[in-house]
């Protein structure tokens, strides 16, 4: 199925005033983060009753941009020697395009998430090494049937899914006829103020190299549904935590199946370090809303260093259960400046060097069940489907990852997970993990429903 873009300009934030604004500064936190693109797609069916095309759609979704950049307008700037942002001129990448085909048609042929990336303005999960790449692109997708592919990749410079999430609503909620303002827009900055840049930073090749990677990856998306989830929180029971969370038992139970999944593919036991992304916006003093712009999560770790066959869930709980507690007030203290970025650099520096030498295998996880649900209206109605598409393996790609979000089922998690070629393969005929865990499989009936 052919996607052929039809128009590709930058949309700008509606108030001529914005230029007169300060350069938006960088936290630390930001300044350590790696350029890359985080994608999603929100797919809306075109209902029975509706009588406006799909270019009369997108057309509304850019005037409504604009407004929702007035009030996000770090969004349509450019970052300047990985300092602050500030040319709120010039714009947001958004392109629009036909897709030859019905929506129905198109997801039920591309059941492999990479293919979904046609739809994306940029690549996803790479690293990009232009400092001023644009913070945030849209590419809009007509189907024939009418239906609508919104697709999103924001940059992890300044967006992380909290700063996601906000923005959808509000840029929803513009489209709907709402103004969407924000409470108090000083707060956007707040990043900053908790953690001020530093002044002259050195190129960090520790976090890149551990969270890119060349060689051939693979994504998939699994489904834990209710049943499977109480299950597998019941076997995290242990002792030392009597009742660990959804999330941080799926955490484990995907952990020790990527643990033997690489240690089957590799034939050798080292340990595995897992980090876990904290949003940390409630654990600041004071509190910061989710409207605060930046990269607001810290990413402590958790070593498994066991090198017996038998993985003990209920051990792997314990420990991101255990990593998940770290993070407590004490670290707005340490954090901060030149000692901050010592501090956050030299941990790094460690797990990279043992990752590096082949002698640790490193995994990352975020959650977005509660920050990024995927249920944006724009006047659409609710997304028929919520995706992530996946790494397309060209070079320097996000690896060995795991994101949790909603599922479109009820009281259901979905597992996105990228590992290589060959610890996928592993995984997907591992049958204990297949016990619980169920290959997705995209359903359609409702846009069956909506199109025909």
């Amino acid at each position: 199925m052919q996607v052929h873009i039809t128009s590709s300009q930058m949309v700008k934030p509606s108030s001529y005033k914005l230029h007169l604004l300060k350069p938006f500064k960088l936290s630390l936190l930001d300044q350590l983060s790696p350029i890359n693109y985080v994608p999603l797609i929100l797919f809306y069916a075109k209902p029975h009753d509706s009588l406006i095309e799909g270019s009369q759609v997108s057309q509304q979704l850019k005037q409504s941009l604009e407004k929702a950049l007035d009030q996000f307008y770090p969004l349509a700037g450019r970052t300047k020697n990985n300092l602050f942002i500030s040319d709120y001129d010039e714009g947001v990448p958004y392109v629009e395009t036909r897709v030859n085909g019905r929506l129905a048609d198109f997801v039920d042929q591309n059941e492999v998430l990479e293919a979904m990336n046609q739809l994306l303005p940029y690549r996803p999960f790479c690293y990009v090494s232009n400092l001023t790449a644009p913070q945030l692109a849209i590419q809009v997708n007509v189907f024939e049937c009418g239906g609508i592919a919104v697709a999103v990749c924001c940059s992890h410079k300044i967006f992380d899914a909290s700063t996601i999430s906000v923005f959808l609503n509000s840029w929803a909620a513009f489209n709907r006829g709402s103004n969407g303002e924000i409470p108090n827009p000083n707060l956007l900055h707040a990043s900053s103020r908790f953690f001020p840049p530093v002044e002259s930073m050195p190129p960090n090749t520790s976090i890149e190299g551990l969270l890119f990677n060349q060689g051939s990856l693979k994504t998939r998306s699994f489904v834990f549904d209710a049943n499977a989830i109480a299950a597998v929180v019941s076997k995290a029971k242990s002792n030392s935590l009597e009742h660990p969370s959804r999330v941080v038992s799926l955490s484990a139970f995907l952990w020790k199946h990527a643990i033997q999944a690489a240690r089957s593919a590799s034939r050798t036991l080292k340990p595995a370090i897992l980090s876990q992304a904290v949003n940390i916006r409630q654990r600041l003093k004071p509190q910061l809303p989710d409207y605060s712009i930046g990269n607001l999560f810290l990413l402590p770790t958790s070593t498994y260093n066991s090198v017996e066959n038998d993985i003990k869930l209920t051990e792997l709980a314990y420990l991101v259960r255990e990593g998940e507690k770290s993070v407590t007030s004490d670290f707005q203290d340490l954090l901060q400046g030149e000692e901050g970025f010592k501090v956050i650099t030299k941990e790094l520096g460690e797990i990279a060097e043992t990752v590096s030498k082949g002698n640790a295998e490193f995994y990352t996880l975020s959650s977005w069940l509660n920050t990024l649900d995927g249920k944006e209206d724009f006047g659409l109605g609710k997304p028929t489907l919520f995706s992530i598409p996946g790494v397309d393996s060209h070079n320097h790609e996000f690896s060995n990852c795991f994101i949790l979000k909603q599922a479109m089922q009820h009281n259901a998690i979905e597992a996105w997970i990228t590992l290589s070629d060959k610890d996928m393969g592993f995984l997907e005929h591992d049958q204990e993990f297949l016990t619980f865990a169920s290959p997705l499989r995209l359903k359609f009936d409702k846009f069956e429903d909506l199109e025909s």
